[in-house]
Order: structure tokens, then sequence, then C-alpha cells
């Protein structure tokens, strides 16, 4: 099969769909890899590491013309009329976006929309986004940090002491943990904040501190009880009562960081 891999046009899009490392095992399957020129340079990752890899340089036509092409996002308007009817599409496509796929269906490719994929252990490898928001999280509290005109640990010195940064975490999913994680490495004094109470025991093993809401109704912890994975709409009530207590912790906080 020819696998095509082209250079990504959205602006601002650093990444590329296939690193060296897959071409190889694409490769060793007996798969053609058809890498655009400069697709990877974004990424730090040069035309020759492709084709150390065993993959095939070639122009923006050739990638995009493969029976089975790898994007980070959904092709542009000008990119569909050089991909041919019956080809694969994989990657991360806006399911939500009618328009978008209204063009892929007329374009007469079968897509695959990976931010679709389950949260299940199955599906654990192709979901991009538990790995993408990792990186989010993490970059946030590099970006916060560099922002920050103090120090984000505790200093004692003999000049004095220097107190720890406080950091409030709103949202603690993987992209929240991973905040956490982060700005505790960094020596931040750390608060999150979650809709679902199944989390405080996560947060409270990374050493941050869970900002605590009742739940008064049923209503209110069914919803906080979540689904696949994911977090509910919350009634108007509790929603009142959490902007009380995050608020109350914000107000002194340094940095505040939303996922």
């Amino acid at each position: 099969m020819q696998i095509g891999v082209p250079l990504e046009t959205v602006a601002g899009e650093a990444r590329v769909a296939v690193t060296p490392e897959t071409a190889k095992k694409l490769k060793a399957q007996g798969h053609t890899v058809r890498v655009q020129s400069g697709a990877g340079v974004a990424a730090s990752v040069t035309d020759e590491a492709y084709l150390a890899a065993g993959a095939e340089i070639t122009d923006r036509a050739g990638a995009l013309g493969a029976d089975l092409v790898l994007k980070v996002r959904s092709p542009q308007a000008d990119e569909l009329p050089l991909m041919k009817a019956g080809a694969a599409l994989v990657g991360m496509l806006n399911p939500f976006d009618g328009t978008g796929l209204g063009a892929l269906a007329a374009a007469g490719l079968t897509s695959f929309a990976l931010e679709a994929a389950p949260r299940t252990t199955r599906a654990q490898s192709m979901d991009v986004l538990s790995s993408q928001a990792n990186i989010a999280g993490y970059k946030a509290v590099m970006m916060a940090a560099n922002q920050y005109q103090r120090f984000f640990p505790m200093l004692m010195t003999a000049a004095g002491t220097v107190k720890a940064a406080r950091v409030v975490i709103l949202g603690v999913g993987v992209a929240g943990l991973q905040a956490i994680a982060t700005a505790k490495r960094l020596g931040a004094v750390i608060e999150a904040s979650d809709v679902r109470p199944s989390v405080k025991e996560q947060i409270e093993s990374l050493g941050a501190k869970f900002i605590e809401v009742s739940y008064d109704t049923a209503e209110e912890k069914e919803a906080a009880a979540g689904a696949g994975g994911y977090a509910k709409p919350m009634p108007p009530s509790w929603l009142a009562r959490q902007q009380i207590e995050v608020g109350k912790r914000i107000a002194p906080a340094a940095i505040v960081i939303s996922t």
C-alpha cells in the first residue's frame, strides 16, 4: 500500500502525522511511505531522517495521491482535488464540522477521525486526545512559568524567604493532571478543581489540594459521576457554589490554568 504523509498547511500547525520511527515500521510491513518534502521541518524532522528510515521524499501531489493519507489536520479545500476517490484518510478531522465532512464525502474519501476513538484499553494507542492533552498540560505550565516574574519554588536565603508560587488548575482530565505534575516538579503550591469527586485521589497523589464543593442533590451527584471517562455538564446550583469556592483560591493565586 502507498501511504502518503503531506505537509500540514493549517496556519501555525507544526506537527507531522508520521515520524521516521513510524515510517520505518510501516516500511518493514511492506508498505511504501511517501513523505512530502519539508513535511517534518516544523517538527524538527529532516527529509534525510525519513530517507534513512526507508521512506520516499515526494512532492505535494505524490503524498496526497496515496492510497492511505495520514494527516494531523483535515485537508484544506485546495488539497482535496489532489486526493483520489476511494483513498482512505486518517487524522484529526473535526467530526463535528458538517461542512468539512461533506467535502470529504464528496471527494469520495473513506475518512477516520481519530478524535472519535473511544477511551478504552484496546483503543489506547489511538487516543490522540489524551496524548495531545498531555502535551498541552505540560506546555501550559512551562509557558506560565516563562511569563511569571518570580520563582516557582520556595527559596530560603540569607536575604530572606521567597514564597512558592500558588497555582490553581481548573479541570483535571489528562491535561490537568499533567499540569499539576509539572507545576509540582517546579515547586509550586497547587490547588485544583473538577466536577468529578473521583479525581480527588489522583489530585492528592500528585501533591496538590482538591477544592471541595458539596453535592447537595441527586441531580448533582448523577452529573458528577460522569460518563465514559468524561465529565458531564453540572447543574447551575452546583456551578454557583463552585464559583464561590474557586474564587477564594484564585484571588491569592499567581497563576490560573484552565484545561
